[in-house]
């Protein structure tokens, strides 16, 4: 069977069971390892053939001056011996005493520096490395002595030509091995100038597309350099005259190089194409480049020679094309185009590898190659024609690959794949080492890694067995499981940690496995870690003549040795007193401007280095600016140790205090695992502090921030520190708020708090739910529930006391014992209805009620109260019958008695009462009824005033809405107004109870009256109501000012009335006056400042048009609404056309509002006059006002 390691690379996670990595047997190219040490001797008793390991390559170009060395390095077991062919024939070289060999190698030495010439040894040669289980070959080395030859004599005329014709200097350097490099120069060597203009070709000719005056010169030579001989040849200086023309005439592009229209080229695989087009013309043209139907690739394409040379590097077939160059001027354009084809030399796809079988496997060597032309594949055997070689049954060729079948050791051998074209040849050696061999492990036994922590580790496990062993690797003695880890096996047994942690120390068993045994070995890994520069050196910029430090505090595994090393611009520092390194710092004294620059703090230990750098800036002095106060930086470098169970210690680094020191720290824990994003108050500790011990609850995945507080604020948060799981322990609490209440009469619903998942301690977390009668002997029922907070107990007995208990567990245990509560079932309606229900009326309104308590039993739930349901029956005056909305009073707890407020005087009430508990109410007493005694009447519901004359005034009302007993008789009472409010004489009048109009008569015409109304019961008088009414006027007396429609079809009075004396008058003119008046000082005031205020202007011009009369108390413009405003002169209204005024609207009169303005009306509702009043709350007796009369009473007074 043919063996071969796995893939490079194979991934495998750890799981729960123990680590084992598979190195599985397949199809392998292995080799008996042959280096010297400790290896050779594990290995010194196996055998293995020989392997070509260093030969000369297959152009041998020779110095001829020197002795020539031919290598040929081998390796196999037992060592090889070596013999040599030249030319196909045995080079026997014991013949030629200028011929040596190396001893233990095949490297031929050629003496020819004391006799002999080189040519004498040009050839082709070939070494054989043979021992007992088969022979390698080398690759056919071809010999030969480099050449330098000289120019061949020739004598070269002057060259004169006229100023911008083209011009071509040839070279044709000697043919040399290797071909040598040619560049042009003059007398002094010095490298002529080159452009767009005057370039060398790829042959080393010298062009010129167009010539100047200032090419005239008599030293263009020609260099040719040999550099495997380092020698270099010159050709004949040629002499070049330019002629200035009159008149250059101006030429379009032709091509000096290549010829024609069109050309070809061919160009082997991985070579540097170069295509060149050379081209005169004047004006100088340009060249660019473009490949026919394709594009140029952008990472192997150059331009040389100034665009004249295009060079395709590491050319493939793919890069076969046409190609085309363009030479450009002011003139016109050509162009050429390059037909490319790449052949390739023979070039591996797969090369033979080496196999080593067991007896009876199987295997294949396979050989792989292309090129184009396509190569042909051959075989040897031991560096024979596999056709002539001797036979084997265990082998068979098909085409490029030999298959091996139940091999034996006589199978084992050396084969050579030979493949070759036209362009060249490759030749490959294999082996086939038939071994019967147990595992054997060649890395050192107990080696000891020490690894940075998250840097790569790899563990050797080097190997050797036939057949090819499997590998397996172990952590630990027993094999302890990892978790979450990805490891990565390397084909040579390797064991690879991408990203080792701390928890990855440990001991690393390898064990190599085949059918033959076993062998394995242990190795130790240690992580250390990282070394970290915590503070690192900040930019600076100094005055001459000051100090600066620069800080660089290191944090390092404290195993490992720290070295620090500062460096400016990365060299040492000057050996001046003046720098002095502490141990976190740099300082530089009394600094100048050379100690401007880069310095850089280096930290060492033995496996890893870390640097920070610093520029220093040094300026000439300045004023001291002031500091700059600010709140803290944020703390760094935050470190978590002495990693207990419920305690862990952090520590940090304090960021800058910016001028103000640091009065504490502040820490905050984030709970990734169950409030990912949310973080809470840990502790403080004073600013001086920069550890802080931290207690811990179970099963919490912790990461801390740090700010600091100073007497300007609080700084940023830190970054978060690690995490930190803690384990997981039992809840330490149980959930508060435990109640038992039920929902139904039958069922007992327990509830409670949960606890959040910061307090459930570790996994798993539910809750014991138990239960048991208050008054009982039962044992306690226990349920245990997860992922809720209420448990429903079902077929309970109505309204009993349970004790009931919550205790929380998870997956560790459970909490402390829980204090039982005492909680109810569920509660039913209550069976008895209050007895002995009687009612105490105190008053007409006020009622008390009593009860007796009903038996708590019957109550079957908490007792909430009693409620009273009254309503109103009927009017006991029988004069409104209808049914009244029943009304409820509450009354909470044990309470027998309560009042009822709010009742109607003189009425019929019902009620009941009803005990109340948490389910609802109980059945209702039997219904109680009683009566209230009689009380005073509201006011009349409405007073109108009708059909006033000179002397009468007729009233008529309506009953009042709530009599509240039987009438008894109605009471007015009324008295004259004169003009200056005066109220007159008050008389009083009684008015049976069944009237509701009555007519005044003997008045005073055109007089003021006010009237106060009110009704009685046997209770007392009820609320009045008041109005105001005036008599007519003598309409034969007015008729000269009252409008022609007042007082047609009347008498007419005999008595004459002086307008001038009338107040209506008098009241009208004042006001015309008074708007006189301010339109003068409207005008006065205009014209002293309307040239300077055009917006007042506008704002005039579109005043209100209404007319604003002056309020006689402050001088301001007072309320006015004309004929189509309907809004009150005050806040009073006037009296409506019919004499009609209701009781909420008699509160509400002109006369109501003192020291206002106020009109007397016609009945029309023209305005006749003005008086002012004060709003009566009782019939005023007398005339007490102090006042003159006005011009209307005054006149009235005297009839």
């Amino acid at each position: 069977m043919q063996l071969k390691i796995m893939p490079k690379k194979k991934h495998l996670p750890a799981g729960r069971a123990p680590l084992i990595l598979f190195l599985c047997q397949v199809i392998s190219a292995l080799e008996v390892p042959l280096d010297h040490g400790g290896k050779a001797k594990l290995l010194e008793d196996l055998v293995q053939p020989p392997t070509i390991t260093q030969q000369s390559p297959k152009d041998y170009i020779i110095d001829p001056r020197e002795n020539i060395v031919i290598q040929c390095e081998a390796k196999g077991k037992p060592p090889p011996s070596f013999s040599w062919t030249q030319n196909g024939t045995h080079f026997d070289i014991d013949k030629d005493p200028l011929v040596t060999m190396k001893p233990d190698s095949g490297t031929l030495i050629i003496n020819i520096m004391s006799e002999g010439k080189a040519e004498t040894y040009e050839g082709v040669y070939q070494c054989t490395a043979r021992n007992e289980r088969g022979a390698a070959i080398s690759n056919n080395i071809v010999v030969r002595p480099s050449r330098s030859p000289l120019w061949t004599k020739e004598k070269l005329e002057p060259m004169t030509l006229q100023n911008g014709q083209p011009l071509v200097l040839p070279c044709r350097p000697p043919v040399g091995l290797p071909p040598p490099i040619i560049f042009w120069m003059d007398n002094s060597f010095q490298r002529l100038p080159q452009s767009e203009r005057v370039s060398q070709g790829l042959n080393g000719d010298l062009y010129f597309s167009n010539v100047l005056p200032e090419d005239t010169r008599e030293d263009y030579i020609c260099y040719a350099r040999f550099n495997h001989t380092q020698t270099i040849q010159q050709k004949q200086p040629i002499s070049v005259k330019v002629i200035s023309a009159k008149s250059n005439r101006e030429r379009p592009p032709t091509f000096l190089t290549p010829e024609g229209n069109a050309s070809n080229k061919e160009e082997l695989r991985g070579n540097v194409l170069s295509l060149e087009c050379i081209a005169e013309g004047l004006p100088t043209p340009v060249v660019y480049w473009i490949k026919e139907d394709g594009t140029l690739p952008i990472n192997r394409t150059f331009y040389r020679n100034f665009q004249k040379t295009l060079q395709i590097i590491q050319v493939s077939e793919a890069d076969s094309g046409n190609y085309q160059c363009i030479a450009k001027n002011a003139l016109g354009a050509i162009h050429h185009t390059i037909s490319v084809t790449v052949k390739a030399a023979p070039y591996w796809i797969m090369a033979p590898q080496n196999l080593v079988l067991s007896p009876g496997e199987d295997g294949a060597l396979i050989c792989r190659a292309n090129g184009n032309p396509k190569p042909t594949i051959s075989w040897l055997s031991n560096g024979v024609p596999i056709e002539i070689a001797p036979d084997d049954p265990s082998r068979k060729i098909d085409g490029d690959t030999i298959i091996f079948s139940n091999v034996q050791e006589r199978s084992s051998a050396v084969y050579q794949c030979n493949a070759s074209n036209e362009y060249g040849y490759l030749l490959a050696n294999a082996f086939v080492n038939v071994l019967a061999e147990p595992p054997r492990i060649l890395t050192s036994a107990n080696t000891h890694y020490q690894v940075i922590a998250n840097r790569p580790a790899f563990l050797d496990c080097a190997f050797f067995g036939s057949p090819l062993p499997t590998i397996e690797w172990f952590k630990g003695a027993k094999g302890n499981a990892l978790h979450e880890d990805i490891y990565v096996l390397h084909e040579n047994g390797t064991l690879g940690i991408p990203v080792p942690q701390k928890e990855s120390t440990g001991t690393y068993t390898c064990v190599a496995k085949n059918k033959l045994g076993m062998a394995k070995n242990e190795v130790n890994l240690e992580i250390k870690d990282p070394t970290r520069i915590i503070k690192q050196p900040e930019y600076a910029v100094v005055q001459r003549g000051s100090t600066v430090s620069f800080e660089c505090k290191v944090k390092h595994d404290h195993t490992l040795i720290l070295t620090v090393t500062w460096l400016k611009d990365d060299h040492e520092l000057p050996s001046d007193g003046r720098f002095t390194v502490d141990k976190d710092q740099l300082v530089v004294a009394d600094v100048g401007d050379d100690d401007g620059g880069t310095y850089t703090c280096v930290a060492n230990t033995t496996l890893d280095t870390v640097s920070a750098s610093a520029v220093l800036g040094v300026v000439a002095p300045t004023p001291t600016p002031a500091p700059i106060y600010d709140v803290p930086d944020p703390p760094f470098d935050l470190e978590l140790t002495d990693q207990l169970d419920k305690s862990v210690q952090l520590s940090w680094t304090p960021g800058d205090d910016n001028n103000s020191p640091i009065t504490k720290f502040i820490i905050e824990y984030e709970d990734a695992m169950h409030e990912a994003g949310l973080w809470h108050y840990q502790t403080e500790v004073p600013g001086t502090q920069t550890r802080a011990q931290l207690k811990l609850s179970p099963y919490v995945n912790y990461s801390f921030r740090v700010m600091a507080e100073n007497s300007l604020g609080r700084s940023l948060p830190s970054q978060p520190s690690e995490q930190y799981l803690t384990k997981a322990a039992e809840p330490d609490k149980n959930p508060m708020t435990v109640e038992g209440l039920g929902s139904e009469p039958d069922n007992l619903v327990i509830t409670w708090k949960p606890l959040n998942g910061f307090e459930s301690n570790g996994p798993g977390l539910q809750y014991k739910v138990s239960w048991r009668q208050k008054d009982g002997d039962d044992e306690w029922t226990s349920v245990v529930v997860a992922n809720v907070s209420k448990y429903i107990v079902s077929g309970t007995p109505t309204f009993v006391p349970y004790l009931i208990k919550v205790q929380a567990l998870n997956d560790v245990g459970f909490a402390p014992e829980p204090a039982a509560v005492m909680g109810h079932s569920g509660e039913d309606l209550p069976m008895v209805a209050p007895r002995n229900v009687h009612v105490n009326v105190l008053n007409g309104t006020l009622a008390e009620v009593h009860w007796d308590p009903v038996p708590l039993k019957s109550i079957r739930g908490h007792l909430q109260g009693y409620r009273i349901y009254y309503w109103k029956a009927q009017s006991s005056s029988k004069r409104n019958r209808r049914h009244m909305e029943k009304k409820i009073l509450i009354f909470q707890g044990s309470k027998t008695h309560g009042m009822l407020p709010g009742l109607e005087p003189f009425s019929h009430y019902m009620l009941n009462v009803r005990v109340v508990n948490g389910k609802g109410e109980g059945p209702a007493s039997p219904d109680k009824d009683f009566n209230t005694p009689e009380g005073v009447p509201s006011a009349p519901s409405a007073l109108k005033i009708v059909n006033p004359t000179l002397d009468s005034l007729t009233l008529e009302w309506d009953p009042p809405r709530h009599p509240n007993g039987i009438l008894t008789e109605y009471t007015l009472k009324y008295q004259p107004i004169n003009s200056t409010h005066e109220l007159g004489p008050l008389i009083d009048l009684k008015i049976p109870a069944n009237k509701t109009r009555w007519t005044l008569k003997n008045l005073n015409f055109s007089t003021r009256y006010k009237f106060y109304f009110y009704a009685q019961t046997s209770a007392g008088s009820g609320s009045q109501i008041t109005e105001e009414a005036v008599t007519t006027v003598d309409e034969g007396k007015m008729a000269g000012i009252l409008p022609p429609d007042v007082g047609a079809g009347k008498a007419m009075a005999s008595r004459q009335v002086d307008i001038a004396t009338q107040g209506w008058f008098i009241g009208l003119m004042c006001a015309v006056a008074l708007l006189i008046l301010i339109l003068l000082i409207v005008c006065f005031i205009r014209r002293n400042k309307g040239g300077k205020y055009p917006v007042k202007e506008k704002e005039d011009a579109h005043a209100d048009p209404e007319i604003q009369p002056m309020k006689e108390d402050d001088g301001t413009f007072g309320e006015y609404s004309d004929a189509e405003d309907h809004k009150p002169l005050k806040k009073g209204s006037r009296t409506p056309s019919d004499r009609t005024v209701k009781k909420e609207d008699s509160d509400d009169s002109l006369v109501d509002y003192g020291e206002g303005v106020n009109g007397q009306f016609n009945e029309d509702g023209s305005f006749i006059g003005q008086y002012s009043g004060k709003k009566e709350k009782e019939p005023a007796e007398g005339n007490e006002s102090s006042e003159a009369p006005s011009p209307v009473n005054a006149m009235n007074s005297f009839v």
